[in-house]
Order: structure tokens, then sequence, then C-alpha cells
């Protein structure tokens, strides 16, 4: 009958474009971005945004954003998890260990790496679940007792230092090294160089002899992570689980398995991180992923994440890791001083939670 007389279902009107972009998670990220660039763009040197410069940012802004994904993922699912730093270093302790205390090749040292942090992920959870204590006070705690094993670890597998050397020679040869380290695609850019395509140095050889592998593993993360949210019950679950515990448990919602499946996806993050990083260093040290927790944090709430859980998105927190890459390098390409990062991103995150605050408000229509 409504449509004979010609008013429509309320349910069926049809909403603009405008306002359905201030409803996406990364609207916010996106605008910083583009405002970022336009800074960068009038202040730094234009070597910044040649091939080799955005290559340089975003190396960074890559193993910052794989860490972000998975803080993200567990923000929307309500919860927090500020021991992803320290689990940079305890997972590049055992994977150090594993390669030149144990002897393991890569085909065993990484499962083995993940494994342990897939383990400290669901104790985490565990205890988040069964105590009912906040996760940003459990996990705080693991910030500490992570860094400290970390320490005693390094400590007891060196002889008394804190950094494990020779990792890059255990693994020389090793056929899974191009997936975890190097360039991807030297022969493409080779072949580029060769045709006068991108920048070269005077013996021909390009500035930029392929893609970071940790790059590869961002986009890809990204668009897993995207689809995982936007297609699968899983992304439903994770989302209910964040929003309404109880109406998700009452609406059949395996809350408890979404929570701790999300406390171990995090550590994994953490752990890839980790062997990358470890790999690409030849070496591991105890102050590894210092301070990353909030960074990976920040950038997910810049992406969108609502502190309160049940919105953001993995785009959102792959733009948040991409604005961070590109003032930490950035800096260096003005006669700003580069101290001015810290206040940077303190700024980030107060105006990205005002922002977030304000478009929750939008989406749900309180006051």
């Amino acid at each position: 009958m409504a449509a004979q007389t010609g008013q429509g279902d309320e349910r069926l009107q049809r909403i603009s474009l405008f306002a359905r972009m201030m409803k996406r998670p990364e609207l916010g990220a996106v605008a910083g971005l583009v405002l970022v660039t336009l800074f960068f763009a009038a202040t730094a040197d234009p070597v910044m945004f040649s091939l080799a410069g955005i290559v340089n940012f975003m190396t960074p802004a890559a193993q910052l954003g794989i860490l972000a994904l998975g803080a993200a993922l567990l923000m929307i699912g309500g919860e927090f998890d500020l021991s992803v730093g320290s689990m940079v270093a305890f997972a590049g302790l055992v994977f150090g260990v594993a390669l030149t205390v144990l002897g393991l090749p890569l085909v065993l040292a990484i499962p083995l790496t993940v494994a342990v942090a897939a383990l400290v992920g669901a104790v985490n959870a565990e205890i988040v679940l069964r105590t009912a204590l906040p996760s940003f006070i459990v996990t705080l705690a693991f910030l500490f007792i992570l860094r400290g094993l970390s320490l005693v670890g390094l400590k007891w597998a060196t002889g008394g230092s804190t950094q494990m050397r020779g990792i890059g020679d255990s693994v020389q040869g090793d056929r899974l090294l191009p997936l975890f380290s190097g360039d991807a695609f030297p022969g493409l850019f080779a072949w580029l160089a060769e045709r006068g395509m991108i920048e070269t140095f005077r013996n021909g050889a390009p500035k930029v002899p392929g893609i970071p592998i940790e790059i590869l593993w961002f986009l890809v993360l990204t668009a897993l992570a995207t689809w995982v949210l936007l297609r699968t019950p899983w992304g439903n679950w994770i989302f209910a689980a964040g929003g309404d515990r109880n109406a998700a448990l009452n609406s059949g919602v395996p809350v408890r398995k979404v929570k701790i499946a999300l406390f171990m996806l995090t550590a994994c993050c953490a752990a890839l991180v980790a062997i990358i990083t470890v790999l690409e260093a030849g070496s591991t040290d105890a102050r590894r992923g210092f301070q990353k927790e909030f960074e990976a944090i920040i950038a997910a709430v810049i992406g969108g994440a609502l502190l309160t859980g049940g919105y953001g998105s993995a785009v959102g927190a792959f733009f948040g890791a991409i604005i961070f890459g590109m003032v930490m390098i950035g800096l260096t390409y003005t006669r700003i001083d580069q101290d001015w990062y810290q206040v940077f991103l303190g700024s980030m995150l107060l105006i990205a939670v005002v922002f977030n605050n304000a478009i929750r408000k939008r989406v749900t229509g309180e006051r």
C-alpha cells in the first residue's frame, strides 16, 4: 500500500553517498593521510615522494601496520592488548634461540615461534575471560612479563648479552628466506631500470631493487582482514562481540571463542613482525618492538576503531599505519626537529578519539 500511495518504506530509503561516507570508520584516516601528504608536499624535499622515498616510509609503516591490523580486529572485538610490543621482543628471542641454539631450519623455527606467540595470546585471553578483569590491565602485566623474559632469555642464550647475533649466518641459503626477508620482484625492477622507467644509480642498478617483503605481507593481511570482517560470519561475530556482548551471546555468537582467537591473532601478528625484523637485521635484542603497542593502538584508533569496541575497519588501520610511517620518515626530509614526532602521536590520538566519538554519535543517533 505504501508504494501505491507514493510513500516508500522507510527501511528502503536511499542514503546519500555523503551520508554513507560519513559512516565509514576509515574516513578520518583517509582525511588525515590527505592532510599529512599535503603538508609534506609543501615542506619536504621532493625526493620523499619518489619511488625510493615512498618505499622508505612504507617499510616502517608496513611493520607497524601488521601490528595495527591485529590491534584493530581485537579492538573491534571489544578488547585491548598492550603486550604486542613486548611480544615482538619475546618472539624474536624464541625465533633466535630456535635458529642459533637449537639449529632449526626456517620451516620449523617459524611455526614454532608463531605457536609460542599464539599460546601466550591464548593465556592472555583465558585470564581476561576467566577473571573478568579488563584486558587493559592483564595485557599491561604481560607487557612487563614478556619484556623481562626477553631480557633474561637473551642473557641465558648469549652468555650475558641482551643482543643475539649470528642469525643471518644461520639462515643463509634457506629456501623460505625470500618469503620473510629481502625484496620481492627484483627481476621486474631490474627490467624497469634497463628501460629507464625507474631511477637508477650511475652503474645502472635500480635505486629500488624490489618491493620490501613486509609491504607485501601488509597488503595481503589487510585484504584478508577486510574480507573476514565484511564477507564472513566471523566478521559479524567480531563486531557483535565488541558491540554488545550479552546481545551477541543471546544471538548464538561464540563470544568466548571469538575473543580467544583475536588475542591469538594479535600475538601472531607480533610474531610475524619479529620474524621479518630479525631476519632483516640478522640479530635480535631485548628492546625490539619497544612502545610499538601504543603506536599500533593509535594507528587503529586513527583508522576508526572505537575504544568501546564494535566499530572499526582493517582498511582504516592500513591508512593509520601509513600516516605513522609518512610522518616518522617524512620529518627527516624537512628541517623540522624529529622530536616533534612524539607531539604528533599524542595529537593524532586525541584528534582521532574526538572525531571517532562524533562519528559514533552520528551512526548511533546518540546525543
